[in-house]
């Protein structure tokens, strides 16, 4: 109970301490020990107080005098933060960058809708996993100054009837692209078109387009064409230009025939005008259309040289750019996306030269089928060539069929 005032007999009023708030500590109860004279004090942040609920315990070391002060240590953690930051956002930006110039280029190279055999696949070769990849690569002998492939395409790849193809070479990249065969089909090779009996294999194109072209590839060969290349004789003439020509040795000096060209011996800088003379050419040469297409192949190797000696396939910011100058001349399947095309030009980068071979089909001789003059593979030796092919075993091939139609460093 309160204590009664003994006056009034009301209850006593206690004294309220003065100074007294919520901001303030309360003043000692009375009786109440006095310590010492700090301890009343607002303590300093830097001060050490001590450890009330453990008083055994030392209180904490003293910061060293030369420690770099709390508002400079945040000051240089930022600084950190944000060049981090910066670095960040440039290779993020960079990649951004490099994705969005592969996607643009590969973009712009053209597409053919339908490329490939409409057959069931119970009739198609059947595919072998881990065996490589097989790509058909058609030249067009369009006659006509109007381009058909590449993105500058001013009329359909094919028309029926309206161009043949005088280029055909099946190129096989190795599962590990660590090489490569490219074998030359004679465009008057006799051969199973289907629907139309046998015929020139360059027939197929004009009939068909690429979708026969492909089927009869495959039929005859046994192979599953995994993608298809298709470009004219305009679009063979501006890549040349596009790389600046490329350099090709004549061995021997050879005559002029009606309207074939003469050649003099020695090294030749060739244009897209002058070099598209010399890989059509096949009247002037022994071999005729034999020998035209290892001229053909002559080109292409100088080509890839040039391309491997720029540094174009190590070089991601260089293979957008020829992704880019391919794209205007040259036309491929719509199987192959954008990414497809770019993993397979970055895929070739440690390829060498001394990897790729050139070779021509088995050759079984000429003959005449009705008025026409005709090329017939041979057909045990192709068998084999195209079973080494279908299994990724052209290294084996080549050693045991050394006296194959490679092409060598001679070439008319």
């Amino acid at each position: 109970m309160e204590p009664e005032d003994e006056q009034s007999g009301e209850p006593a009023q206690r004294p309220v301490p003065s100074g007294l708030s919520l901001f303030e500590p309360a003043a000692a109860a009375p009786g109440a020990e006095e310590g010492p004279a700090d301890d009343a004090e607002d303590p300093s942040p830097d001060r050490e107080q001590p450890d009330r609920e453990h008083p055994d315990r030392e209180p904490p070391d003293r910061e060293p005098p030369d420690r770099e002060p709390p508002a400079r240590r945040r000051r240089t953690r930022r600084v950190l933060l944000w060049t981090l930051s910066a670095l960040l956002v440039l290779v993020v930006g960079g990649c951004g960058a490099l994705w969005w110039t592969a996607e643009h280029y590969a973009s712009s190279v053209h597409r053919i809708p339908d490329a490939f055999p409409t057959a069931p696949e119970s009739a198609q070769p059947k595919p072998v996993p881990g065996s490589g990849l097989n790509l058909l690569l058609v030249g067009l002998d369009a006659r006509s100054d109007t381009p058909t492939t590449g993105s500058a395409a001013k009329a359909p790849a094919w028309q029926a009837g309206a161009a043949r193809s005088d280029t055909m070479m099946l190129l096989h990249l190795s599962d590990d692209r660590s090489s490569a065969t490219l074998v030359s089909l004679p465009r008057d090779s006799w051969v199973p078109v289907p629907g139309h009996g046998e015929a020139k294999l360059n027939a197929a194109y004009s009939w068909g387009g690429p979708a026969l072209m492909t089927e009869t590839v495959q039929n005859l060969t046994g192979i599953r064409i995994d993608h298809l290349a298709v470009i004219d004789w305009n679009g063979f003439r501006a890549l040349t230009d596009a790389v600046g020509g490329v350099d090709i040795t004549v061995p021997r000096t050879i005559e002029g025939v009606g309207e074939a060209r003469a050649w003099e011996a020695g090294t030749h800088h060739m244009d897209g005008a002058t070099a598209l003379l010399y890989v059509r050419e096949r009247y002037g040469l022994p071999g005729g259309d034999l020998d035209r297409t290892k001229r053909q192949q002559n080109f292409l190797r100088a080509l890839m040289l040039k391309v491997m000696d720029s540094g174009t396939l190590t070089s991601p910011s260089r293979l957008g750019g020829l992704l880019g100058t391919v794209g205007e001349v040259v036309s491929v399947d719509d199987r192959l996306s954008n990414t497809d095309l770019f993993q397979l030009a970055w895929g070739l980068r440690s390829l060498r030269a001394d990897s790729v071979r050139f070779m021509n089909a088995p050759f079984g001789g000429f003959a005449t089928r009705g008025e026409q003059s005709v090329v017939l593979l041979a057909d045990r030796p192709a068998a084999q060539l195209w079973e080494a092919i279908r299994n990724d075993r052209t290294d084996q091939y080549f050693q045991e069929h050394r006296a194959g139609d490679t092409l060598g460093t001679d070439v008319d």
